[in-house]
């Protein structure tokens, strides 16, 4: 083997195996993903999110009337849409909830999360104290069937034809993510 082989084709390998490190090394330092499908963690900022479950609401079934308490009938070509939460704080500091929460749909449709007076609501705006959860232990929510806080959106009839549908969630810092529903 010739001089220059010997030296170029170690070179070659030495970058090879250099730049393969970096590349790998690389996938595990960045931040966190934005964007996930629903039952997946999402970060923002200091709290993690989970969107354990999602479907339509039905105002005739004896689950779903505690779920919609003070919520007017929807509007004709409408229908009431949940998204059940659970939020982690692990940090040692109160944290602030988001105020608001959207749905969109392939079209580009926004829907707004509505307010909610039932016991199982999320608590929008709120916060959440260090080392805890959102539902809270031992809470209706956290007791209840699907075991997470409720965010009701009220969807047009044709966003069940637009799909997917994405929930956009925006913590007090401004951190952005999204959550893609599995409908």
């Amino acid at each position: 083997m010739s001089f220059s082989r010997r030296i170029v084709l170690p070179l070659i390998v030495a970058l090879a195996v250099v730049g393969l490190g970096a590349l790998v090394s690389g996938c595990g330092s960045s931040s966190e993903p934005t964007h996930v499908e629903e039952g997946e963690v999402l970060q923002l900022g200091p709290l993690k999110y989970q969107v354990t479950f999602s479907r339509y609401l039905n105002p005739n079934d004896n689950e779903d009337v505690a779920y919609l308490v003070g919520q007017e009938e929807a509007q004709k070509e409408s229908a009431y849409f949940g998204v059940w939460f659970e939020v982690q704080n692990e940090t040692e500091q109160i944290q602030k909830l988001p105020t608001e929460m959207v749905v969109t749909d392939e079209e580009g449709n926004e829907y707004k999360a509505l307010p909610s007076e039932s016991i199982f609501a999320f608590p929008m705006g709120g916060t959440i104290e260090p080392e805890e959860q959102v539902p809270v232990l031992d809470s209706a929510a956290q007791q209840g069937p699907i075991q997470s806080s409720l965010v009701i959106f009220e969807l047009t009839d044709e966003a069940s034809s637009n799909r997917p549908l994405t929930l956009h969630l925006e913590s007090p810092e401004g951190d952005k993510g999204e959550v893609q529903l599995d409908l």
